[in-house]
């Protein structure tokens, strides 16, 4: 079934312009600078995609992603936080404001894109692809999706799961293993 649904997304997608969209760097978000973010510069790394809100009661998360961020990174991981006003308006904040506040206050070093849709009709691609692959889309602020060095969705995990826990290690490492197309 899932092989079915790549193929026919991958098409979608073609059809689209979005290249590679059978993989995860087949994407580009709209950076916090304002500049295009696009994920096929991270082609060959494993990728930690998060889904993420300054006003939001998990934004603790925040520091977590950088201790991951800084412990992983040299391993080859990218940690990239999508700011999202989808759930509850808890992202106030756009642009300088927004980098600012995340450098600042939780020491965020990690890429962050403006705000950006991660449901609904108007969900940005990548949201639309990973929620297919994966069977679970974002319920709540600091959704948290792994994607392997291949491009392919290794894990996808709910807000309350932290990004230091033992079940987020072993699916990063899984997703470093994977050998690069």
């Amino acid at each position: 079934m899932f092989k079915n649904l790549t193929l026919v997304l991958a098409t979608v997608f073609a059809m689209a312009g979005i290249a590679n969209a059978a993989t995860g760097f087949g994407f580009a978000f709209k950076g916090v600078d304002g500049r295009p973010l696009a994920l096929d510069q991270y082609q060959g790394k494993a990728l930690l995609v998060v889904n993420t809100a300054t006003a939001c009661g998990f934004a603790n998360q925040f520091k977590h992603l950088e201790e991951v961020w800084r412990d992983r990174k040299d391993e080859g991981l990218v940690v990239v936080g999508v700011s999202s006003n989808d759930f509850g308006g808890q992202e106030p904040r756009q642009g300088k404001k927004l980098l600012n506040h995340c450098q600042s206050k939780y020491g965020v070093s990690f890429p962050l894109t403006e705000r950006t849709a991660v449901i609904g009709p108007g969900a940005h691609p990548f949201y639309q692809w990973a929620a297919a692959e994966s069977g679970a889309k974002p319920k709540w602020n600091f959704h948290k999706y792994v994607v392997g060095r291949d491009g392919k969705i290794v894990g996808s995990f709910p807000s309350s799961v932290d990004p230091r826990s033992a079940q987020m290690a072993l699916a990063i490492t899984t997703a470093l293993k994977r050998p690069a197309p």
